[in-house]
């Protein structure tokens, strides 16, 4: 990991861990150095430990409740509402803007361009969230908050000017923290590049 923690962030970092998804802490090492963003933060799970770890994070998420805490631990918070509507987004951030946008246990598919636009180059996504089977074990249950098969992988092409290249990418069972039925990526934005740069 490229930010420089202090050995009372790691203590901290450590605390956090029990809440944090291992998907995130197995690829959290690839973070590039700038601003994080935690979409639809929640209580701040990874947000907290982020913070820890020595990142700069934004946490967005359209519920205040949990954003001053945030706030008071040095997170950049941001209330605001993603969905319109079922077929929009509401994307408030400029392309080329983040090392890193993590989201878990979320799904708006209208965001999917907006996420790898706003990646900048060598940019990391780290998404993981429910998937169809996940009714056989509780809630989420409704189709369209459940991945397809195959889809979050899909969703890496959804915006035509840019190109992902994935690390990782898994789809199934998983039985921590609960039994449920994910699909989970790491990918990272590719820098393009010029035949003059070789020059």
């Amino acid at each position: 990991m490229t930010a420089i923690c202090t050995h009372s962030s790691v203590e901290r970092a450590a605390a956090a861990d029990v809440l944090v998804s291992p998907w995130v802490q197995r690829f959290a090492h690839l973070l590039p150095t700038g601003q994080v963003l935690d979409v639809a933060c929640g209580s701040g799970r990874h947000t907290h430990w982020l913070l820890a770890s020595g990142y700069a994070v934004i946490a967005l998420d359209k519920n205040p409740a949990m954003l001053p805490a945030l706030s008071a631990r040095g997170a950049n918070v941001i209330q605001h509402d993603l969905e319109p509507d079922a077929e929009t987004a509401n994307w408030p951030f400029s392309d080329d803007m983040f090392s890193a946008i993590i989201v878990c246990n979320y799904l708006h598919r209208p965001l999917f361009p907006y996420l790898l636009a706003s990646l900048k180059p060598d940019g990391v996504l780290i998404y993981e969230t429910f998937a169809q089977g996940n009714a056989e074990f509780g809630k989420p249950s409704n189709p369209a908050f459940l991945l397809s098969p195959g889809e979050l992988l899909e969703q890496m092409r959804s915006n035509a000017q840019v190109q992902m290249q994935v690390i990782a990418y898994e789809e199934g069972f998983v039985s921590k923290p609960k039994d449920a039925m994910v699909q989970r990526i790491c990918a990272r934005k590719a820098a393009f590049s010029s035949v003059f740069d070789h020059l």
